[in-house]
């Protein structure tokens, strides 16, 4: 039996195994190496490839593939010149949707860039059994646009449609409002829509909430921005609630967040947390709206205005919504009333496995504690502007939760500096796998070194999450306890600041050099959008964009990741966000960078320098005001750069090693 069992080659393996096995990989570069090993293996990788992202010029059909037929999730948004209408510049748009279907005759789920109408107008009717759409547009709707007609070609074809996503979609509210209701037999069908974001500022109405709520009574899940403002006109409120309640009594998720929840702008540490208008919320109708939803599973609710005394609110929801394991609550006073009583308000939530408190002003240590053992199974927890907690009672907390809390976000909360953070995250430092913490350092931390980071391992963590103010270093990293990464793969920082006040950096560099332990580092979102400046020459004794950016950037071309996202800083007064030159230096020298999204605009030549970069194979520029005007006089990047710089990208004589 041995001799014969080592004579078995991997071609005697049934084809029947073989396809589940090829079903259960996900990742897009393990599968494409699975595919080189041999004719057999690539037919059944592209056989069972389910999910596809298009990439490349729509110019290129030659370049289309055939060979994923069974493919069911297609994305077409990243298709270049990003930004542009899909079929305007072909005399046959016909035509092309059609070669697109041929291609994928299976697609159930579409995201798609839609610049204007033409583009479902000739791709909803390729799929007319499509389940789930996400449209994607930052540009500004065309003003002369018919309202809701976005949505007419979708909705006119597409009579199966279940899930929309239009929470990356420039509208305005009444577009979808009117647009759902002028098809009520799809919004009857329809039980996922995500609205939660949108380009008003004020969010949907309560008349607008109630009228797209009423045409769609089978939703199971509600996303969607909202207005609880009590000042406006049509602000959301208990009779809103109750009318969404009632309408769609069958939810299992619902998230309804203020517009001020997407602000950047961050308060000042020193207020009592408190707002100066209250949400026309009160607990009794929570209590109603908590009866009507049996089938809740997850709630967000972040009102951006003060809810009062709302234990037994929460008591009610825990009594109502059994399946209930995930809720997150903004400016919510009064959850709970600590180790002092008996359990009560979201103690009593014995279910919850995600619990993210925003701006709970009165939440002390007690009630912490108290939280922490009545959510005894929590994996989730985020803790944001909420001041009265400090390192004691969050290191008993993640002490009681130690077996199960994995996920941590620690943000905003002025007794939990940096150094506070991690050392109240010590007993789950060998479980944790996700963080976020603020980089506020004390003025002593280089001679104040975290107490035991001398032993300090976070073994399982894999995604870092940093927010830090311009001006800022992350050198201080290692010396707060955080040198010691091994299965870190990926991290996101966001700097925020107005640099018109400061002078030149006082340091040579923003501290990515302080990264380079991580060995296993190898995505990176650096988001300077929250950075303001001067894009032109600065006042004397002021330091321009550009010097901030090679101050931000330095030190990257040492770190081996394969994904960035760069999201540049802006001048508000010049309407700029741009690439400067030192950037598109260091980023040149990015040797083993194989993606990368700039959030902004760039100058041709500027771009022209990433073509040197030897592993680079997808880059591209991505924000609301590009392309620019063809009547702009500026010199950034136009329809035809783009394909000059893509062209070159792609150039034959450019080897490309996998």
């Amino acid at each position: 039996m041995a001799g014969a069992s080592s004579r078995v080659h991997f071609h005697d393996i049934p084809d029947v195994v073989l396809t589940t096995i090829f079903s259960l990989v996900s990742k897009t570069r393990t599968r494409n190496a699975m595919s080189l090993v041999c004719l057999k293996w690539l037919a059944l990788e592209r056989s069972t490839r389910k999910s596809l992202t298009l990439r490349g010029n729509i110019r290129d059909l030659f370049l289309l593939p055939t060979c994923f037929r069974a493919v069911t999730d297609l994305d077409l948004s990243f298709i270049s010149p990003w930004g542009c209408p899909l079929f305007d510049s072909f005399s046959n748009p016909p035509l092309l949707a059609q070669f697109i279907r041929h291609a994928f005759p299976s697609v159930v789920s579409l995201v798609v860039y839609v610049r204007n109408n033409s583009t479902l107008h000739h791709l909803a009717p390729q799929w007319p059994n499509l389940r789930h759409v996400k449209l994607v547009r930052w540009h500004r709707r065309l003003p002369t646009a018919p309202i809701g007609s976005d949505l007419v070609s979708l909705f006119e074809h597409c009579r199966t449609l279940s899930s929309l996503d239009v929470s990356h979609f420039y509208c305005w509210p009444e577009d979808l409002s009117l647009g759902i209701q002028a098809y009520p037999s799809i919004a009857a069908s329809l039980s996922h829509l995500n609205i939660l974001k949108n380009s008003s500022t004020e969010g949907f109405k309560s008349h607008e909430l109630i009228a797209i709520t009423s045409a769609c009574p089978n939703l199971r899940k509600l996303l969607a921005i909202c207005a609880f403002d009590p000042r406006f006109v049509g602000y959301v409120g208990d009779q809103t609630l109750l009318a969404i309640a009632s309408n769609c009594p069958h939810l299992s998720l619902l998230h309804l967040v203020d517009t001020t929840s997407e602000s950047d702008v961050r308060p000042d540490l020193n207020h009592e947390g408190y707002t100066s208008e209250d949400a026309r919320i009160c607990y009794a109708t929570l209590c109603d709206i908590f009866a009507r939803l049996p089938l809740l599973e997850e709630l967000v609710l972040d009102v951006g205005h003060n809810v009062w005394g709302t234990w037994p609110a929460l008591e009610w929801l825990n009594s109502k919504c059994h399946r209930l394991k995930s809720l997150k609550l903004g400016h919510f006073h009064g959850i709970c009333q600590g180790i002092v009583s008996r359990p009560d308000g979201v103690v009593l939530c014995r279910g919850l496995q995600s619990l993210s408190m925003k701006n709970s002003a009165d939440l002390t240590d007690n009630s912490l504690i108290s939280i922490s053992h009545g959510c005894h199974i929590l994996s989730k927890f985020e803790l944001i502007g909420c001041k009265g907690i400090t390192e004691t009672g969050m290191r008993i907390f993640t002490h009681n939760l130690r077996k199960t809390l994995v996920d941590v976000k620690i943000s905003y909360c002025k007794s939990l500096d940096a150094v506070s953070s991690l050392q109240a995250l010590e007993p789950i430092r060998d479980r944790i796998e996700r963080l976020h913490i603020d980089c506020v350092w004390e003025e002593n931390i280089l001679k104040k070194k975290c107490k035991s980071s001398s032993a300090t391992t976070w073994t399982k963590l894999q995604h870092l999450s940093l927010w830090i103010a311009a001006g800022e270093s992350l050198a201080p990293l290692s010396f707060a306890g955080l040198d010691d990464c091994p299965a870190l793969e990926e991290i996101r920082i966001k700097v925020e600041g107005n640099c018109r006040d400061k002078a030149r950096p006082s340091m040579n560099a923003f501290g990515l050099r302080c990264l380079t332990v991580n060995p296993r580092l190898s995505r990176m979102m650096l988001d300077c959008s929250g950075v303001t400046g001067y894009a032109h020459t600065a006042p004397a004794g002021k330091t321009d964009l550009s010097l901030w950016e090679r101050f931000f950037l330095s030190g990257i071309q040492e770190l081996k990741i394969d994904e960035l996202d760069y999201w540049t800083a802006q001048d508000v007064d010049m309407n700029g966000r741009s690439l400067f030159l030192p950037a598109a230096g260091l980023l040149a020298q990015c040797g083993r960078l194989r993606k990368l999204f700039i959030h902004g605009t760039a100058n041709e030549h500027l771009m022209m320098f990433l073509v040197g970069n030897p592993f680079l194979r997808d880059a591209q520029l991505r924000l609301n005001y590009f392309p620019a005007p063809d009547d702009d006089t500026s010199t950034e990047m136009r329809v035809d750069s783009c394909l000059r710089f893509e062209e070159a990208l792609s150039n034959s004589s450019r080897h490309v090693p996998d």
